[in-house]
């Protein structure tokens, strides 16, 4: 994850170093359409674990937080069920909330997603 400062003069600035710390909500929002939501404060975490500089790593259980919404067609239409929420603290001021959604577990196959794909994919 990337923290940005915006300035009163209108500058914006890359936010790093100690002054810096990330936080994730130990308690998710929404649900898992596949596999679990875990603690990712607990020790061990679970799911998903967030590093002091902002880096994201995805760990066991596996979860997907998306479902194919699709009913017809052969592509698949991915909605959200469910996400983490993550902010950052640089000096004092707090980012707003921001989501972290999960794609560490399959989706079951279907017509719209014969793969079983979990959420969107990246486009070349």
């Amino acid at each position: 994850m990337y923290t940005w400062g915006n300035y009163s003069s209108g500058k914006q600035k890359l936010l790093y170093g100690n002054n810096l710390a990330y936080q994730i909500a130990s308690t998710p929002f929404g649900f898992a359409e596949t596999g679990t939501f875990g603690d990712p404060n607990a020790t061990p975490p679970q799911t998903v674990q967030l590093s002091a500089d902002g880096q994201l790593t995805p760990i066991t259980p596996p979860a997907c937080s998306y479902v194919d919404v699709a009913t017809t067609g052969t592509a698949p239409a991915f909605q959200t069920t469910g996400w983490y929420i993550v902010t950052a603290t640089y000096l004092g001021h707090t980012t707003p909330p921001g989501a972290v959604y999960m794609a560490t577990a399959g989706l079951p196959s279907t017509k719209t997603n014969p793969t079983g794909e979990c959420g969107p994919q990246p486009t070349a």
